[in-house]
């Protein structure tokens, strides 16, 4: 299911034996696990097993095994890579058996998990939930949740500045936040600056900016890859970028001075949002169609076909993009 279904669920408190978190959104899969973890049962109720430390046998026994001192039993296990079939179906069952007994699998990064959907039913009271990256708009809203729970004072373009300065990393705009919480002022943009830090050397901004401009992009391509920015990631934020400056064109030859709260649901840092909007309105509008098409097939190539060196064959990609389209 999807997490509008299961926020559902939740709203419901309906409960199942078992649960899969996975997709595009590592934060998302981390806040979903934890909402659930902690809606189950206490800190001491839950066993977490990370990576290296799951063991097949000792995870079955733990879950067949109900607490001396307990009525719950939760065990929580976070994997990089997919688990074989007939060890997800056994843990399963293993709930099932064992109605004390709760497992949460929480599966991290860009592994190949959609095989172990298939053991999550409604025969066997187990949810699967795929996380997809939000967009803009919903980002901003997490951070603004998060910085309520702190009880943070804080600018709303401070929250932009924030996410666009960690390159849409919610992980890291969520850790400064911790942060910027125990200082007593209110959070502007230059705040920010003096205390937080944006990853990596290359401004994820400006590299989208050159690319669509037709600059050369080869240096900064090279360094955000070896940064260690995920190919599929990188061209599906190029997409969004192209959206939205589609967006932002067709505002404004339907309406004028485009408006970013109506075209985004937000308002962005004042210096990216002018540069973005003269960006957008010098594209031609046919224009936008095919680089949209362009980065779809690329982005399938990417997901479905055997490419040797994924690596290489997005920078010579991208950099027919910027022929065709700069």
């Amino acid at each position: 299911m999807y997490k509008n279904e299961f926020d559902n669920h939740l709203r419901q408190n309906k409960k199942f034996n078992a649960y899969m978190f996975y997709g595009q959104s590592t934060y998302l899969v981390e806040l979903y696990t934890n909402i659930v973890a902690t809606s189950l049962g206490l800190a001491d109720e839950i066993e977490k097993l990370y990576f290296d430390e799951y063991d097949f046998k000792y995870a079955k026994d733990k879950l067949l095994q109900s607490s001396l001192f307990s009525s719950n039993n939760i065990l929580l296990i976070k994997c990089e890579k997919k688990l074989p079939k007939k060890e997800v179906d056994a843990l399963i069952d293993a709930c099932n058996t064992n109605m004390d007994s709760t497992v949460i699998f929480s599966c991290m990064g860009d592994g190949d998990f959609k095989t172990m959907e298939k053991s999550f039913t409604a025969k066997t009271n187990s949810a699967v939930v795929r996380m997809f990256a939000p967009n803009d708009n919903e980002a901003v809203r997490l951070l603004e949740n998060e910085a309520k729970k702190h009880n943070i004072n804080y600018e709303m373009s401070a929250l932009n500045h924030l996410y666009f300065m960690h390159k849409n990393d919610l992980s890291l705009c969520i850790n400064d936040l911790s942060k910027l919480a125990i200082l007593e002022e209110k959070i502007t943009s230059n705040i920010i600056n003096t205390h937080c830090f944006g990853i990596g050397i290359v401004s994820f901004e400006d590299f989208l900016h050159n690319l669509l401009s037709g600059k050369d992009i080869s240096n900064d391509l090279n360094l955000l890859l070896e940064e260690g920015v995920n190919e599929v990631f990188l061209v599906t934020q190029v997409t969004s970028f192209v959206q939205q400056l589609f967006l932002i064109a067709s505002y404004a030859r339907a309406y004028g001075a485009p408006n970013p709260k109506e075209i985004l649901g937000f308002i962005p840092p004042k210096a990216v949002w002018e540069k973005k909007s003269k960006l957008a309105i010098n594209i031609k509008p046919q224009m936008f169609q095919e680089m949209l098409e362009f980065l779809l097939n690329l982005e399938l190539e990417l997901k479905s076909s055997k490419i040797d060196n994924t690596n290489l064959y997005l920078q010579a990609t991208l950099r027919k993009f910027t022929v065709l389209f700069g």
